[in-house]
C-alpha cells in the first residue's frame, strides 16, 4: 500500500481552498510519484495544521490540489531550544534534521572560538527541517534564528529559561539536572568549548552544566543523545 504524500506549503489552509504547488513539488508528485488526479494528500501550512487534499489536475509543468477536510490542528512543540555550533555542512544538516524529528521549537546556530564552519546555507537547513517533519509526522517546524556568538547569545539570556550545557570535561547526569520546560541544550563544536568559554558558562546564572556519559561523542551524535534523553526525562509539563 502505497504512503500518502505529505507535504508542507506556504498558503494558510482551509477546506475548499484550491492552488498550485510550486515546481519542486510539481516534479514530486508528477514526475517522481506519477500521481494522477484523485490521487490523495496530506498538507500542511506549519500555521493551522494537516488537511486532506486531492490532486485535481497533473501535468509536468503543473500539478492543482483541492484542500479537504482538517485532519489533526498544529502540534504544541516542546519549548526547547537546540544551541549548536556549526560543524561540517552534511553533519550539521544531519543535526538540524534529527532535532526537527526529535520535536524541538527553535534552532539557533551558535559561533564559538573553535567553530570552523562559518558559512551557513539556511535555505539548505530549511530544505532538511521541511523534509524530515514530512517524513517523520510533524505538523510544525521548529523556528530557525540566526547564527549569534556565544557571547552575545549568554548576554541576552532569557531569566526564565534553563541552559544545559553539555561538556566533554563533565559535569552533571542529565537524569539529575533536567530542567522543565522552558529550556535550551547547547552543543558545541568539534574540539569542544574553549577555557574561557567553559568558564563563561559555568557562571552564568542559567547554566547546567552536564555530561552525556563516559565516551566522547561527536558534536552531532551528542545533540541527539541530548535531546532524546530530555524528551524522556523532562517533566511532562513539556508538551508534544
Amino acid at each position: 500500500m502505497r504512503q500518502i504524500p505529505r507535504l508542507f506549503v506556504d498558503t494558510q489552509l482551509h477546506s475548499g481552498l484550491q492552488l498550485s504547488l510550486p515546481p519542486a513539488q510539481t516534479h514530486y508528485l508528477a514526475t517522481v510519484l506519477r500521481l494522477v488526479p484523485g490521487a490523495e494528500l496530506r498538507l500542511l501550512d506549519n500555521r493551522t495544521g494537516e488537511w486532506a487534499a486531492r490532486i485535481v489536475a497533473a501535468g509536468r509543468r503543473q500539478v492543482e490540489v483541492s484542500v479537504g477536510a482538517q485532519i489533526r490542528p498544529r502540534e504544541t512543540a516542546p519549548d526547547l531550544w537546540l544551541l549548536a555550533a556549526p560543524i561540517r555542512p552534511e553533519r550539521f544538516q544531519l543535526t538540524v534534521e534529527k532535532a526537527t524529528e526529535l520535536g524541538v521549537a527553535l534552532i539557533l546556530p551558535v559561533l564559538t572560538e573553535r567553530t570552523q564552519h562559518l558559512r551557513l546555507r539556511p535555505d539548505k537547513l530549511l530544505a532538511h527541517m521541511v523534509e524530515a517533519a514530512e517524513q517523520c509526522g510533524r505538523t510544525a517546524l521548529p523556528d530557525l534564528a540566526p547564527a549569534l556568538k556565544l557571547p552575545a547569545l549568554l548576554a541576552q539570556w532569557p531569566d526564565d529559561r534553563a541552559l544545559i550545557f553539555a561538556d566533554e570535561e563533565g559535569g552533571l547526569p542529565l537524569a539529575e539536572a533536567c530542567p522543565p520546560p522552558p529550556a535550551a541544550i547547547l552543543i558545541g563544536p568539534e574540539g569542544g568549548f574553549s577555557p574561557a568559554e567553559r568558564a563563561m558558562l559555568v557562571a552564568h546564572r542559567a547554566a547546567r552544566r552536564v555530561s552525556l556519559g563516559p565516551r566522547l561523542l561527536r558534536a552531532d551524535t551528542a545533540a541527539v543523545a541530548a535531546l532524546a534523553l530530555w524528551q524522556a526525562l523532562a517533566p511532562r509539563t513539556a508538551g508534544g
